[in-house]
Formats: structure tokens, sequence, C-alpha cells
């Protein structure tokens, strides 16, 4: 498969078109053809190492000291379900899906492995591929504050 790879911290250069093995679902992940996925300021600190002050020493750790930890980018996707590892039943071959990947990152690229139980949903049939995976970022921060209220007696 294709993916945007980057090898090395910098700018926008260091990232380029590459062949990759196509991943395999695992137990309880499916595995997922991206339609669309997006560009965003999470992308740009990865890549290019861009802290607010008193952050960098932070982020090496979490994104790779001398280099990626993770050679693709990229957060947020919709796609078509392409197979599905052993156990999972909630999705189906061809379900239309957007997911949100978090740190894994990983959804610059022609395919993606996510649990099927993590934060992928089918997509809405009014909207677009494009519409569906710009909204994944914000379903996960909904997703996280509702469940923040849950049980502590406060409405949202």
């Amino acid at each position: 498969m294709k993916a945007a790879v980057y090898e090395r911290y910098g700018p926008p250069e260091v990232v380029s078109i590459r062949d990759v093995p196509t991943p395999t679902p695992t137990d309880g992940e499916v595995l997922i053809r991206i339609r669309a996925t997006t560009v965003s300021t999470g992308d740009w600190r990865a890549r290019s190492l861009e802290m607010p002050p008193g952050f960098g020493p932070f982020a090496r750790l979490a994104f790779g000291i001398s280099r990626p930890r993770q050679p693709i980018l990229g957060t947020e996707l919709s796609g078509i379900i392409e197979a599905g590892g052993q156990g999972v039943s909630t999705f189906s071959v061809g379900d239309e899906v957007f997911a949100f990947a978090d740190t894994r990152m990983g959804c610059h690229a022609e395919f993606r492995c996510i649990p099927a139980n993590g934060l992928v949903v089918r997509k809405p049939t009014n909207l677009s591929f494009e519409q569906a995976a710009a909204l994944s970022s914000q379903r996960s921060a909904v997703v996280r504050t509702s469940n923040s209220f849950a049980g502590s007696g406060r409405t949202m």
C-alpha cells in the first residue's frame, strides 16, 4: 500500500509517499480502506517537533527520541471496512466508518487497522467521507467529555 512516511523530524519535505506493507487485522481489529483523512496541527507538531515552550523534551519521549517512533502520521480517517479480525461482530465488510486513531496515528495511508471496540463508528449516510474524517477528533472529544460526566450526577 502507499503511505505518507517520515523518518526524521523537520519541514514538510521530510514526508514522502512510499510503498509499505498492508496491515493485517489481529483479534478484535478491523482493517479499514481509507477514503479520506486529515492533516492537523497534531500532525504538524509530531512531524516538526515544534512545541510550546517546555514541551520539547516530552515530545521526544512521546514521538521518538532520535527519530519518529510511528513513521506514518494522521489521527483521523473515514473509509470502508475491508476485513475483520477474529471476534469482530460489530462491523461487516463494506460498512462505511469513521475513526480516530489518537496518538497511535498511521492514518495517512491506504489502509489502517483499528480496534473494533475503539473510537470507530459507522459513518452517517448523509456525510461524505471527507466530512466524516474531519469530524473524528471532534467526536472523540465529545465521547471523552460525555464519559467524564457519566455517573457524576452532572448533565451536559
